[in-house]
């Protein structure tokens, strides 16, 4: 039977990106999000390659996850490949003027989500001695820059996070991969805007920007390595880009 994938934030961007790519694969997917109608669209589009079912849940809710996931039926529920994609950015100011629910929002979705989907799915792979774990961090989590710093301490904690569940997973048999795309031209800036395309567009002008399938070809990459081997942490740039603020634009 084929691998059966969990992936988060699945309804835009890296995850739906991800999602199409497993479904090449010809792994069963369940697809999970908030936006049913974005679930159900590609649940649809996917269905005509392989098996998928969709859950609907916020994953900084606890409750909320924790229920959907343990009321998997029966033939979805040993998971292979958890990938946390979920998460997202609010805001860009310096923080002693930031906004506190733009820092709960990050740290929610960010660090809590991980941890509650991650917490919902462990389990079962260390009671089947296999798995595998890819948590999207970010190059903000390896660099931290001005007016991002909440933000980058929630992908700091990401990193942290995946170092320590390798540690703690390694000896179950569990793999456990962190990726930290730079620039990806997603709707990631337009969210931290609240939804100012003009200003999100700038963010990408004079380069050609990563895109959420080349992250989608780097997770397939880490998943599909042979049985001994762990990629265990990733780096990932547009070619114009050298660190987290520094890119070269015509």
């Amino acid at each position: 039977m084929s691998r059966i994938a969990l992936i988060t934030g699945a309804t835009s961007g890296i995850g739906r990106a991800t999602a199409i790519a497993f479904a090449d694969l010809d792994y069963r997917i369940i697809l999970c999000g908030r936006r049913q109608d974005r679930l159900q669209e590609l649940e649809e589009q996917l269905s005509a390659q392989t098996a998928v079912t969709t859950l609907n849940f916020d994953v900084s809710n606890w409750t909320e996850v924790n229920d959907a996931i343990s009321t998997l039926p029966d033939e979805w529920k040993a998971i292979d490949i958890l990938v946390n994609s979920a998460g997202s950015a609010q805001g860009m100011s310096a923080i002693q003027e930031g906004d506190p629910t733009d820092w709960d929002l990050m740290i929610d979705g960010n660090v809590r989500g991980l941890l509650y989907v991650s917490k919902a799915v462990m389990p079962g792979m260390v009671e089947r001695k296999r798995g595998h774990i890819v948590n999207l961090s970010s190059i903000a989590g390896k660099q931290t820059y001005a007016n991002g710093a909440v933000y980058c301490a929630s992908k700091a904690a990401v990193e942290a996070l995946s170092a320590g569940m390798r540690l703690d997973m390694t000896q179950h048999g569990i793999k456990v991969t962190n990726i930290a795309p730079g620039a990806v031209e997603t709707e990631f800036s337009v969210i931290r805007f609240k939804g100012d395309a003009d200003r999100a567009a700038k963010v990408y002008e004079g380069f050609t920007p990563l895109t959420a399938d080349d992250i989608a070809d780097t997770i397939v990459y880490a998943v599909t390595a042979p049985a001994h081997v762990t990629i265990a942490d990733i780096t990932i740039l547009a070619a114009a880009q050298s660190a987290a603020t520094t890119i070269h634009r015509k």
